[in-house]
């Protein structure tokens, strides 16, 4: 039988793995999203230094499981010098994996962009980097943000995996007040439901985002130059 007071008893221990948990997700996901920018930027800013070495990280995160990953980094770690905490081993792991997919995402948004447009910013004598800030990166936020946002909600869902290597997150918390109390359904459904609840933001964030970044469009030339008839 459901018994909702068990979650109350348990309530500090519950909201402590979600504080840990949206912490850890909030600064691995910034981390991801930086440095997949970082690494789109590099690919595309000199493909013949940095296409191979990007396009081999894309690869290894695609075909590593995060669990792999993190088990490198915390146990992995300390053999060669690298001691990291539980809780950095998980934002790195979260930062560093979905780089490889948000460097991806970020690439496809820059090849959409016509390169007449960057002809042209050339020949006006715009350089590189206002033509990136200028005129790429703009149009490309337009483009990236409905498949960004689901990478997004995929990286916080997959953060449940960072509890193996001991940190106190939410599933860990829960695990432990089931191994308590011996009751299964209430921790782990509390957990369920505050998971839907960060992801639901972010998918209502993603959606405010996309819809004001639309509204934002140029219009056409023709509708910007044209005026009103006045009938004299």
């Amino acid at each position: 039988m459901f018994d909702i007071t068990l979650l109350w008893e348990v309530r500090g221990l519950i909201l402590q793995g979600f504080w840990n948990t949206l912490w850890i997700c909030f600064t691995g996901c910034l981390l991801a999203l930086s440095l997949g920018l970082v690494l789109a930027a590099l690919r595309l800013a000199n493909p013949r230094l940095f296409s191979y070495p990007v396009a081999c990280y894309v690869e290894l995160c695609r075909g590593t499981p995060l669990l792999i990953l993190l088990f490198l980094l915390y146990y992995g770690g300390p053999s060669i010098g690298l001691t990291l905490s539980a809780s950095v081993a998980g934002v790195v792991g979260l930062g560093f994996y979905g780089a490889g997919y948000f460097a991806e995402i970020y690439r496809g948004g820059f090849k959409s962009i016509p390169k007449g447009q960057l002809e042209a910013a050339r020949m006006l004598g715009i350089s590189r980097w206002h033509a990136l800030t200028r005129i790429q990166i703009p149009q490309m936020a337009r483009l990236i943000v409905p498949p960004g946002t689901n990478q997004l909600i995929i990286l916080v869902k997959e953060s449940a995996l960072i509890s193996i290597i001991s940190v106190d997150d939410l599933t860990k918390n829960a695990t432990t007040i089931v191994n308590q109390t011996f009751q299964v359904i209430e921790p782990y459904l509390a957990v369920a439901l505050l998971y839907w609840l960060m992801i639901e933001l972010i998918a209502r964030g993603g959606y405010a985002l996309e819809k004001r970044l639309a509204n934002r469009q140029p219009r056409p030339a023709a509708q910007q130059g044209a005026t009103p008839h006045v009938h004299g």
